[in-house]
């Protein structure tokens, strides 16, 4: 069996042990010590990471008692080491986990829902409950969680008898065997994790409730606490002073001049789309009855306003109408339309000779390609010459 420092004090950074055995694995070893401070992963939490002497290690695991530290390199067993774990990692993660027991324990004492799903990965932290939570009161459960890291609460671990345990109310997500240990943030939680946590509510510093969504007939909630917040919130800040600087807004106006930019922008769209109508209804008309295969390039036209000029086209002339839009550099968009013939087999030719794709119904088809205009009109032109290609 280990001794797990960790247990005895959750910030211990460094400390004394001796090598009892080491194993080699695939392409790491398996060392185990006489005590650690290293957590094995467990209670949603990985194992940690870090530093035996001068030996990297890359995770740790616990089976049957013993602590594994998965090592790049052997070391003696018997051999005295000094250990030291990647305390901003684990801080971190004491961060992360005791803001979730906060919230999850704010969650359950208002709605009685349960923690049914935890993950703390390396970025993000998510809460699975068993009941629906609004966006307003996700925000009220927010307020309250920072109330409680304000209040700097105690954390509190005990390891209650069996006799104990079957008088107290506390949360547990798995049935436990064995000796159980509790984590209490008085008027808060009272849950069973065999994590290690922060001594008082406020090494949390802060926690954000970034977003709430379905899940499994309940919700997912996505928590970020301590540095992961204020690296979120750096991130935040930094892109709504670049927006506006690129706006000329205050930054708590923002979203207002995003919103009166995205208005102007669909009032110009719906300009320049009645501009585009007039332009190719001119085209359209200025194209004598019964023209043969028309085709035309043209630079700036959605795809709308490209069906809309064969349709006008295919009224005028015969065979087959090809439109095509963009650019030599960026490719060209299609639309090929007739009232008599197929445009399929047009449509297969180009995209066979410019790396094209697109498809459609005999009467019309749409699609992209890529080449510049001299070939593709010339490649056009061929075929519709000469089906038979």
């Amino acid at each position: 069996m280990t001794r797990r420092l960790y247990y005895e004090d959750s910030h211990r950074k460094e400390f004394q042990a001796v090598v009892t055995a080491c194993e080699k694995a695939e392409n790491y070893w398996r060392v185990s010590l006489d005590q650690t401070a290293f957590f094995p992963e467990g209670g949603g939490q990985a194992g940690d990471s870090g530093f035996l002497e001068d030996v990297e290690i890359f995770d740790t695991h616990e089976k049957q008692g013993i602590v594994w530290h998965y090592a790049k390199a052997p070391l003696d067993p018997g051999a005295q080491v000094l250990g030291r774990i990647d305390w901003d990692k684990r801080f971190s993660r004491m961060q992360q986990h005791s803001g979730e027991h906060i919230v999850s324990g704010l969650v359950h004492a208002r709605f009685g829902y349960d923690n049914v799903g935890f993950h703390l990965g390396e970025q993000e932290v998510t809460l699975d409950f068993n009941g629906n939570i609004t966006k307003e009161e996700l925000v009220e459960i927010e307020l309250e969680a920072n109330k409680a890291v304000f209040a700097n609460l105690p954390v509190q671990i005990s390891f209650p008898s069996r006799e104990e345990l079957a008088f107290l109310e506390y949360r547990s997500k798995i049935e436990i065997e064995g000796q159980v240990r509790i984590v209490t943030i008085p008027g808060i939680d009272v849950c069973a994790c065999c994590a290690p946590h922060v001594k008082q509510t406020g090494e949390i510093g802060l926690i954000k409730l970034t977003g709430v969504q379905s899940h499994r007939g309940g919700v997912r909630v996505n928590m970020l606490a301590g540095i992961r917040a204020l690296e979120d919130y750096r991130e935040k800040e930094a892109s709504v002073k670049a927006v506006s600087v690129l706006l000329s807004a205050k930054e708590n106006q923002t979203a207002g001049a995003v919103e009166r930019l995205k208005q102007e922008a669909y009032e110009l769209k719906g300009r320049l789309m009645c501009l585009n109508l007039a332009r190719i209804q001119e085209k359209a008309a200025a194209v004598s009855e019964g023209t043969e295969n028309p085709v035309y390039f043209e630079t700036d036209l959605d795809m709308d306003t490209c069906r809309e000029f064969v349709n006008l086209l295919t009224e005028r002339s015969r065979g087959t109408a090809c439109v095509f839009a963009g650019n030599d550099t960026e490719g060209w968009r299609y639309v090929f339309g007739s009232h008599t013939e197929d445009t399929r087999p047009l449509c297969r030719y180009l995209n066979g000779e410019f790396q094209g794709k697109g498809g459609g119904k005999p009467e019309m088809v749409q699609g992209s390609l890529k080449g510049n205009q001299e070939s593709i009109r010339e490649a056009a032109d061929r075929f519709l010459n000469n089906p038979s290609l």
